[in-house]
């Protein structure tokens, strides 16, 4: 749906939406004709929800196209991903509560393990732990360079979002991490003109932090990815008169939804558990919950067929508590597939739930890659969903006498 026109339709209702997603959560069987790591799973919650729900497959960007998670997010909110598209950098540094403004540069930074002759050796340094990632932070901080302002935000581990502020900073810039082992960090090229004084700037900025670094262990360098500006993206209170809140522990998901306009709240303890927690403390004070799950990518990108199974029966063992508030409409989906079968991201459609008292059920009690091929949704675009959600959700009025 265009984003104006749902705007136009939007009208106030005492009702509330909850989004639960499991991020990579589609899969592929290890073998032929096995099952999925969702199918696998024993989740007698959500095979139950599913029964009540309209089923489907949602597609982030495109067939064919596999996303990465600050699209695969745009898209399961709403957002056309193309058009909003928003560079990883600047959701690391708003994810981190850095507040990115017009003349900002961001980027997601690592820091990494080179060997003598400045070859990298491990591109997040054995993720060492984030007391020790921010005490690196604060000696790379000291570096000063004529033409810009430099800010570096631990995230968490080896992770930390980096920015140049200054003027005439374009972020048409290559990244220096070469996403492979074996070879030299990569320098930053500028791909259009304008973008030639950032590229200057971030290369003198990385050959300081190699000097500073040298003699750390195992972090003795820095990879930087991901060059994104301050992002423009039209909030969901101004779209729809939600109040919004994301519940979401790692700095790219927190900053994708603070993109959107949403609060982003605090999560005291160890996730999922933590996050539903979060989510029944703030029950009351919002119309729309994002909750992200971060285990089942993570398992994923690692090749654990079998922890992304037990998280995905984590989750299944929490939503209890969730149905038991009371939600008018329920979305559980994925903001792509990550199968361990290919230990990456991939273009496969996502499974996707919707559940409201108003919807027409599928009666397919199982929620699992190919119960939601033989759902009534289809395979649907990813930013589809949530204006049915809306409409579900009696907050979109007619269009038309």
């Amino acid at each position: 749906m265009d984003l104006r026109l749902a705007q136009s339709l939007a009208v106030p209702a005492q009702t509330k939406i909850a989004m639960i997603i499991m991020d990579g959560l589609g899969g592929l069987p290890l073998e032929p004709g096995g099952k999925t790591e969702l199918e696998t799973a024993r989740t007698p919650n959500l095979d139950a929800l599913a029964a009540q729900s309209a089923l489907g497959l949602t597609v982030p960007v495109g067939p064919g196209i596999t996303p990465g998670s600050g699209p695969g997010h745009l898209a399961i909110f709403g957002y056309d991903p193309i058009e909003y598209e928003i560079g990883r950098g600047a959701l690391e540094a708003l994810g981190a509560d850095f507040e990115l403004g017009p003349d900002d540069v961001a980027a997601r930074g690592n820091f990494c393990s080179v060997d003598a002759e400045g070859v990298l050796a491990d591109r997040r340094a054995g993720r060492i732990p984030t007391e020790a990632s921010r005490k690196l932070a604060e000696l790379v901080r000291t570096i000063r360079i004529d033409g810009a302002e430099f800010f570096e935000e631990t995230v968490k581990e080896h992770r930390f979002a980096f920015v140049m502020r200054g003027p005439g900073l374009g972020d048409a810039l290559t990244d220096t991490d070469p996403h492979t082992t074996g070879v030299a960090p990569l320098p930053v090229r500028a791909v259009e003109p304008g973008s030639e004084k950032a590229a200057r700037l971030a290369n003198r900025f990385v050959e300081r932090a190699r000097k500073l670094l040298a003699g750390q262990h195992p972090a003795n360098m820095i990879l930087l990815r991901g060059f994104a500006g301050f992002p423009r993206v039209p909030s969901y209170r101004e779209l729809y008169g939600l109040r919004a809140a994301a519940i979401a522990v790692n700095g790219m998901y927190r900053g994708v939804a603070r993109s959107v306009g949403m609060t982003v709240l605090d999560v005291d303890g160890e996730p999922p558990a933590a996050e539903f927690a979060t989510l029944e403390q703030n029950w009351g004070e919002f119309d729309f919950f994002y909750l992200h799950i971060k285990k089942t990518d993570t398992a994923g990108e690692d090749g654990d067929f079998a922890g992304k199974v037990r998280a995905i029966e984590e989750v299944d063992a929490l939503m209890p508590r969730l149905m038991a508030l009371g939600p008018d409409v329920v979305i559980v989906s994925g903001d792509h597939s990550s199968p361990a079968l290919l230990r990456s991201h991939s273009w496969h459609p996502v499974p996707t739930l919707l559940y409201s008292r108003f919807v027409c059920a599928d009666g397919i009690a199982e929620f699992g890659e190919r119960a939601c091929a033989r759902g009534s949704l289809g395979v649907l675009p990813a930013k589809d969903v949530l204006p049915m959600a809306l409409a579900n959700a009696q907050r979109l009025t007619k269009f038309g006498a």
